[in-house]
């Protein structure tokens, strides 16, 4: 079985912002790697947000970061 990246999810998770908290309104993949190793090991909400920090610590943890700006360029936030 090939597991194939969920576009409009990469999208979405490009343009993300923090809903809440110290970095409130900042990128999810601007928020620093400790913060977001430190919420991983105390529990991610569920749903979308929790989803999408997830994927934010896997391309964190594995220096990937490069991707979703890749994804930033090409498909601009729409105002």
């Amino acid at each position: 079985m090939i597991l194939q990246p969920d576009k409009q999810f990469l999208i979405d998770l490009a343009h993300a912002t923090m809903p809440y908290g110290k970095y409130e309104g900042r990128n999810l993949i601007d928020l620093p790697e400790y913060y977001v190793v430190w919420y991983h090991n105390k529990g991610l909400p569920e749903g979308k947000l929790g989803q999408m920090l997830t994927t934010v610590y896997e391309l964190k943890v594995n220096g990937l970061e490069h991707i979703i700006r890749n994804i930033q360029a090409q498909f601009p936030e729409k105002d």
